[in-house]
């Protein structure tokens, strides 16, 4: 049982929260989650591009494309739930709208939609960006000592550089 008093709080949003007390303080955490919210709008973004291309692959290579942009897709959706509920477990709301992932995002939309071979470059493109972005954050994690957060990013960082080797492999 729990004997010691839980203050509710003001961010700095004015809304109440709960203290939380996990052995990072409060300025930490509020830069780390501004870190993994950008790895949340690239991965966000990323996940409405390769849906996209699931969609409107057409070509010789349809089959194969299809599915493998399924698979890249539903990875992805689940990678973004984990992230934002990351930034959520720090006390800080997670971004989740498309103004928001616009605005935090180093991957731009497509104006138009190309051909099944721009289509991988544009997702290899896509899957170092996440990775560089997830790489730039983990200074800032690792100096606040926040193993999960460092965690999450290293499995971001695998599964983007794994992926981005997978398709620069149908270009060779």
């Amino acid at each position: 049982m729990y004997t010691k008093f839980r203050v509710i709080l003001e961010n700095d949003k004015g809304v109440q929260v709960a203290y939380i007390e996990i052995g990072i303080d409060e300025k930490d955490r509020k830069s780390i989650s501004e870190e993994l919210s950008k790895v949340l709008a690239d991965s966000y973004t990323l996940y409405l591009k390769t849906h996209n291309y699931h969609w409107n692959v057409v070509g010789p290579m349809f089959s194969t494309l299809h599915l493998m942009f399924e698979t890249q897709y539903n990875e992805l959706a689940l990678a973004v739930d984990e992230i934002a509920e990351r930034i959520r477990s720090l006390g800080h709301r997670a971004p989740a709208s498309y103004s928001e992932f616009a605005k935090l995002s180093s991957i731009k939309e497509d104006g138009e939609y190309p051909d099944a071979t721009t289509m991988i470059h544009n997702l290899v493109s896509g899957h170092e960006a996440v990775a560089r972005t997830a790489r730039a954050a983990m200074g800032i994690v690792e100096a606040a000592g926040d193993a999960p957060s460092a965690d999450l990013l290293t499995t971001r960082m695998r599964t983007h550089e794994k992926t981005a080797w997978m398709l620069r492999s149908l270009l060779a």
